[in-house]
């Protein structure tokens, strides 16, 4: 079934995320093509405790591994019996990624070739809803006394293995095989392994071309397999296809979460302007109307712009509009729906005199505030009521905050003070570099629609930092 020898591994962490945590048990099961297997397994010692839920789930406790060796003590074990070998493992991207970090945190470099049994299952057995160890097990009636241990788990893969050739044909096995380890195209200027070193975690991502020139940023709850999106499938675009002939290089951030990820996303691309990104407005360009009392009386409206004034800390705003000429276009809209006035609303200028109903009032789409037909206060209300869902929020604090944000051992706070990110601090010592920084980010239309919709959801931790002085 193999041309070369198979190593069938499992390991046992002490979470779930190969940045953070740290293998505490490794088991291998190697098979030659002359059918020898060789087997092997040691505890780790992942100088770092072992969570009482994991203890409870692998029975790995804190006093078994005290006295192990250290992952850099049998590295070269280690190495030794997955060289040249296939990597198989159940959900391998876990187990591969596991070992990888552990290499490389000795700033060693280790890869491999790797077959996933979840997959391959998959693949060959499609009648079949769940494809998890266990039903593995139940599926190939294995007794196990050690579930969750490293060394009987790749056990249950060598079976698996075995089993194939008495329920499939050799060619079934091999195209499957073969469609189970297809790596996708890649672009052909990448480095060999780069896009492999990307953590399936959430982050930003970069695209560079030459001279580094900034081609794409994007966020994804899993960065990893979000870059190998953009280069797999039978239906990729124009655009992804002379992306994928323009990349050089990939960059990417880890963050603790979708909003870290979203609010760096936005300040990247706002600050390198990536060409296949969708240019954010300048500031500059922004504009909102701003309720006002009119000098006749009643509430009128007049536009103002970001770059004049914070729209985080102004009061009465409504709507951000990309030009004078589209608020514009969105109010008229508004005030024929609604029949409010143009002349109080400032979009026609009055006629001298004074007493000429605006053109709004001669078609019928105006009720005559303009002529003293209806009051300042009805129409004042009526305004309100049209403008209410424009309505830009206050900012709720009485300064700035943090964002606490967390994700498997990263913990991450986000400043935001009216509407403005900050920055994130990694560090407890990192916020008052952040409040203290000169010149302070102003306000962002994405920011903003990022943060108001985040506020809302159930759960936010919020911490007050206090008023800035």
């Amino acid at each position: 079934m193999f041309d070369q020898s198979v190593a069938c591994i499992d390991v046992e962490t002490t979470g779930a995320s190969p940045e953070f945590d740290r293998i505490t048990e490794i088991g291998i099961v190697e098979m030659m093509p002359d059918g020898t297997v060789r087997e092997w397994s040691t505890l780790v010692n992942p100088q770092m405790p072992i969570p009482a839920f994991i203890e409870g789930l692998t029975g790995i406790s804190n006093a078994m591994v005290e006295q192990a060796p250290t992952f850099a003590q049998v590295a070269d074990e280690v190495l030794q019996r997955l060289a040249g070998r296939l990597f198989v493992a159940h959900n391998a991207r876990f187990d591969y990624a596991f070992i990888r970090n552990e290499f490389r945190r000795m700033e060693r470099d280790f890869r491999a070739d790797t077959l996933c049994t979840v997959r391959l299952s998959r693949r060959l057995y499609p009648q079949h809803y769940k494809h998890n160890l266990d039903s593995l097990i139940q599926r190939l009636g294995i007794e196990m006394e050690d579930r969750h241990r490293a060394l009987a788990d790749a056990r249950v893969l060598m079976h698996f293995l075995r089993r194939l050739p008495q329920e499939h044909d050799a060619e079934k096995i091999r195209q499957a095989i073969g469609h189970v380890m297809a790596r996708p195209a890649l672009p052909p200027h990448l480095p060999e392994g780069m896009v492999d070193d990307i953590p399936d975690t959430p982050g930003v991502y970069l695209f560079f071309g030459d001279d580094d020139l900034p081609l794409h940023v994007g966020r994804s709850a899993g960065m990893r397999s979000r870059v190998m999106a953009h280069f797999t499938g039978a239906n990729k675009t124009a655009r992804e296809l002379r992306l994928s002939q323009q990349l050089k290089r990939i960059e990417w951030h880890q963050t603790a979460g979708e909003l870290g990820a979203m609010l760096l996303e936005a300040r990247l691309v706002k600050a390198l302007q990536p060409v296949n990104n969708q240019r954010l407005q300048r500031e500059n360009d922004l504009c909102s109307w701003q309720m006002v009392e009119a000098s006749t009386g009643g509430r009128t409206l007049v536009l103002r712009y970001a770059a004049d004034i914070d729209f985080g800390r102004a009061s009465d705003l409504y709507g951000i509009f990309a030009s004078q000429r589209k608020a514009a276009e969105a109010l008229r809209s508004l005030a024929d729906a609604c029949k409010l006035c143009l002349l109080q609303l400032g979009l026609e200028k009055p006629a001298r005199g004074g007493t000429t109903p605006c053109f709004g009032y001669q078609v019928k789409k105006c009720r005559g505030a303009c002529i003293g037909k209806e009051s300042h206060l009805q129409h004042d209300l009526r305004l309100m009521e049209a403008l209410a869902k424009l309505r830009l929020q206050t900012w709720p604090y009485a300064g700035p905050v943090a964002i606490r944000e967390t994700f498997v051992g990263r913990e991450e706070l986000h400043i935001v003070d009216h509407w403005a990110y900050l920055g994130t601090a990694k560090q407890a010592g990192d916020v008052e570099a952040i409040l203290s920084a000169v010149p302070r980010p102003g306000f962002d239309q994405e920011t903003y629609r990022l943060l108001t919709r985040h506020l809302r959801q159930p759960g936010i931790e919020v911490i007050p930092l206090g008023r800035m002085t």
